[in-house]
């Protein structure tokens, strides 16, 4: 993969029938016109989101040699699903089961895109998501859901991903607030058993409703997760990390281009590394980060 900007293609929405969940799933593919054994990354939006977010991430992948997968989850405002829904307390679990679909249906997805079909390296696959969305990717992970009584529950892990990239995943449960605890009771998880290679980032303004805690709650799934992940605090971040769900965005309070820039960047040099170890990327840009003068964030790591 070079690091020049090849042109993408992109092709929605990709329909993947999901029988029992009320709605088929709409996919969202995008790809660099050329490349052969392209690794894949599953994205997963946040609330109200759906596959046409988050572009200046997903766009840049697939710039930079990733096929790009994202699924539209039933809490999307273009879905207009109300919160009376008998689908909404189990949202969380079919969002996992969206993800996982999307990797069952790889075949359909290539074929869907003009000139795909054969160039998919299946070996080389990682999961991203923003703030819910990555709560979703973190299960794909090993992340368990506690149950009342603190015990995990069932294991959502999927042995064909092997890294993954999590934005402003919410930390442990013991923090929320009373209506998070009474609202979202899947927001209690266990990072005890998410080993896979992970970048978690983190910003040191990202003041939660959710949460009795401040900005460092989101810092947990670094902390409470086994080796070989990577953090990265951004200095001055809220919610949108700079503006990742898209350009000129409303819910972004911090827009910073110079941010969502070393977002890229530094995504991009992880997945590549992470799917290759002979691939030097992420040393290099982590070695850029450190040495930066006037830094926008620091790498904290453990094996």
């Amino acid at each position: 993969m070079s690091d020049s900007n090849p042109a993408i293609v992109s092709v929605k929405p990709v329909i993947l029938p999901a029988p029992g969940r009320g709605e088929d799933l709409q996919v969202r593919v995008s790809a660099p016109v050329t490349g052969d054994a392209l690794p894949v990354v599953v994205f997963s939006h946040g609330f109200g989101w759906s596959m046409n977010g988050y572009a200046p991430l997903a766009d840049h992948w697939a710039a930079h040699g990733f096929v790009v997968v994202q699924p539209t989850h039933l809490d999307s405002r273009t879905l207009g699903i109300p919160h009376e829904d008998p689908r909404f307390p189990e949202i969380w679990r079919i969002r996992i089961e969206d993800l996982t679909r999307t990797l069952d249906e790889l075949t359909v997805l290539e074929a869907s895109v003009p000139g795909l079909a054969g160039r998919l390296d299946r070996d080389r696959i990682a999961v991203a998501g923003h703030s819910w969305g990555a709560q979703t990717a973190s299960t794909l992970l090993g992340a368990r859901v506690l149950d009342p009584d603190g015990v995990p529950g069932e294991d959502l892990s999927d042995p064909r991903v092997k890294a993954g990239v999590l934005l402003a995943l919410t930390g442990l449960g013991d923090d929320l607030t009373p209506f998070a605890a009474e609202q979202l009771p899947f927001m209690r998880p266990s990072f005890a058993t998410m080993t896979p290679p992970a970048l978690i980032v983190a910003g040191d303004h990202d003041q939660s409703q959710l949460s009795t805690r401040g900005p460092d709650w989101f810092t947990d799934p670094y902390t409470y997760s086994p080796g070989d992940k990577t953090l990265l605090t951004l200095y001055g971040a809220e919610h949108s990390l700079g503006g990742i769900p898209g350009y000129e965005v409303a819910e972004t309070t911090d827009e910073s281009p110079a941010r969502v820039a070393l977002l890229q960047r530094l995504t991009t040099a992880f997945l590549r590394s992470a799917l290759n170890p002979e691939d030097t990327a992420w040393q290099k840009a982590a070695a850029e980060l450190a040495g930066d003068p006037d830094p926008l964030g620091n790498l904290q790591s453990k094996e």
